[in-house]
């Protein structure tokens, strides 16, 4: 089969690969039908050191199941199904708590000899752990849709969520990202009154105000800073969404948030340290957030997209082939695009 590698920095590649197999009977084989290139697929692209074992790219993809091991119950041949972004076997602890990316036996795709989303087929471990069965048919528009399932909207709703956003609240969103632009429509559905969208994109931050924000933002730093506080009459909001991943976002972060407030960040963080000292400490500000357990999200958020109350699919913005998947990449690096659908 053809899948997309990384060979080093800004060297992505699609080439033939072993063709997925069943090698335990909890797996399942999937024919992708739609994947994407994610934010932090981006991260290596800039950084990736050449190397003779190049990983398998992608973890956001939908597929038809096309064989199944013998100990799986919960699909069969010729099920759609979506593949959250890492695999896990939805029976120990901690995925009986919802923390699936922390499974006892799970982990990412795309390393240690399981397949990545960005190809043409996949081996699923723990399939009845890991897939969520969708009740359409490989050609619903609601695809795009539905493969936000995979990752970024569950991201943002991790954000929301974990920031205890609730009805009333005012919110600060920080990136107008995929992560960013999924943040607010969460908070929106979990009853935000204010939501304020920190970014400096006008296409993105304006389908950012069709998603439910309020207000945009589009400095960054202090001026950023001065420009919520006076929307707020000098308090900052009382919830706040870091959705980029940079200290400077982080920082900016702490500027926005209300004494007493919570911030979540949620984008994967690009430097060691947290700048979090005395004078945060004496304002009682919460700082909470993580990777998004996607599998634990999957089935609560599937009913807004089916009955039309979101439409998270807007943040695809492109489409290419797979043979073409490298152009997805520049285009995503390169800013002209917001996110990029694959088309096996």
């Amino acid at each position: 089969m053809r899948a997309t590698l990384l060979f080093q920095a800004g060297d992505v590649r699609v080439e033939d690969v072993a063709d997925p197999r069943i090698q335990q009977p909890t797996d399942a084989v999937i024919r992708i039908v739609t994947g994407c290139v994610c934010g932090s697929d981006l991260w290596p692209y800039k950084s990736q050191p050449l190397t003779d074992t190049p990983r398998q790219m992608g973890h956001e993809f939908i597929g038809v199941v096309e064989e199944t091991g013998t100990e799986v119950k919960s699909f069969k041949p010729g099920d759609l199904v979506v593949v959250p972004f890492t695999y896990s076997d939805g029976t120990c602890d901690n995925c009986r708590r919802g923390l699936t990316t922390s499974c006892a036996h799970g982990g990412p795709w795309g390393v240690g000899g399981v397949d990545g989303g960005q190809g043409e087929a996949a081996r699923i471990p723990f399939a009845d752990g890991t897939l969520v069965k969708l009740p359409v048919g490989e050609d619903s528009e609601l695809l795009p849709d539905l493969l936000t399932l995979s990752d970024v909207l569950c991201t943002g709703y991790h954000a929301a969520r974990t920031a205890g956003v609730k009805a009333g609240d005012s919110v600060t969103v920080i990136g107008d990202g995929a992560v960013g632009l999924s943040a607010v429509i969460s908070a929106k559905l979990l009853g935000a009154e204010r939501i304020i969208l920190m970014g400096r994109h006008t296409k993105r931050t304006d389908l950012g105000r069709e998603f439910g924000a309020t207000d945009v933002v589009a400095g960054r730093g202090q001026d950023g800073v001065a420009a919520v506080r006076e929307l707020t009459g000098g308090t900052g909001t009382d919830r706040v969404l870091e959705c980029v991943g940079l200290k400077n976002a982080l920082v900016q972060a702490t500027g926005v948030v209300r004494d007493g407030g919570v911030i979540s960040r949620v984008g994967a963080p690009q430097y060691p340290e947290v700048p979090f000292g005395f004078p945060e400490f004496l304002r009682n500000i919460t700082l909470t957030g993580g990777v998004a357990p996607s599998r634990a999200y999957i089935e609560e958020l599937m009913p807004h997209i089916l009955n039309g109350d979101i439409h998270p699919g807007r943040v695809f913005d492109r489409t290419v082939a797979l043979d073409d998947v490298a152009e997805g990449y520049r285009l995503m690096n390169d800013r002209e695009a917001l996110k990029v659908l694959i088309r096996p």
